[in-house]
């Protein structure tokens, strides 16, 4: 069977929410696979949030390792003048690893690790992340995303998973998805901040703003549904990492990116954003 590595810093709900999902499309024979570890960068009593994630998962019986990087930091810096990842920084990779000895996991999935992987890890292991922007989209978190998609008045967006490297959010494009953010109900919205600069919308209502909510509402419905439909296409044999970590389709030709917006809108349509 498939063997995934689960990889979260378990600091949400949006964290709980992805491996519930994964979970029960598992155990409903949806996706032929299992997960083979749970490792947080989190330990109990950090957090309440990561507390229910760790209660959740062991309450699915299935294997945890935790290694707080909060406490292994402890105050230090975590790159270099050169922007590098500092040598300490390293070395908490080194230890994961080695806590994940007896795991061999076809693929692993970056599900709210809140962490760079450095280059050993991403090595050793074959890993994708999450990211909330079309592959030729912005980069950083959800949030800044949408403020730049907002100040470049931008006309589409998406959601797409890409291979982790030592580099944020720079790997190539394994799985994606796009949707417009012009024209329909986005019109009005766009509308009502016409005229004004990105630093006017942030002052005025922050991320409560009906734009900035409206782009966000519909990337979120679609993480999941992407998740989902790329673990499903690993497992089924359509798509591979290389040894030298290329992406490639079931005839072994490299990729960059298998759409799946037409699966996707497909999803959504059968179950509304709310």
């Amino acid at each position: 069977m498939y063997k995934l590595g689960w990889f979260s810093t378990g600091r949400g709900p949006g964290s709980l929410g992805l491996l519930k999902t994964m979970m029960e499309h598992i155990q409903s024979g949806d996706i032929d696979a299992r997960i083979d570890f749970v490792f947080c960068s989190r330990e109990r009593g950090e957090t309440d949030a990561t507390d229910t994630f760790l209660a959740t998962v062991e309450g699915y019986g299935l294997p945890l390792v935790t290694f707080s990087y909060r406490k292994f930091r402890a105050g230090r810096q975590t790159m270099d003048e050169q922007g590098n990842l500092a040598p300490w920084r390293l070395d908490y990779d080194r230890e994961v690893m080695n806590r994940l000895g007896g795991f061999s996991p076809d693929l692993s999935i970056l599900a709210g690790y809140m962490l760079i992987t450095g280059a050993e890890m991403c090595r050793r292991y074959d890993m994708i992340n999450l990211h909330p922007a079309a592959p030729w989209g912005p980069a950083g978190t959800w949030q800044q995303v949408i403020w730049q998609l907002i100040g470049n008045k931008s006309e589409e967006t998406g959601v797409m998973m890409h291979l982790a490297t030592p580099e944020l959010d720079e790997g190539p494009a394994v799985t994606y998805c796009t949707f417009p953010i012009q024209g329909g109900p986005f019109d009005v919205l766009w509308q009502e901040v016409e005229g004004l600069s990105l630093e006017e919308i942030k002052q005025g209502h922050g991320e409560d703003n009906a734009l900035f909510q409206e782009i966000r509402r519909h990337g979120y419905v679609r993480e999941a549904p992407l998740i989902l439909a790329t673990v499903r296409a690993f497992s089924q044999g359509k798509l591979k990492i290389t040894a030298d970590k290329q992406v490639v389709d079931t005839e072994g030709r490299p990729i960059s990116g298998y759409n799946l917006t037409g699966e996707i809108n497909e999803i959504i349509k059968a179950k509304p954003a709310e």
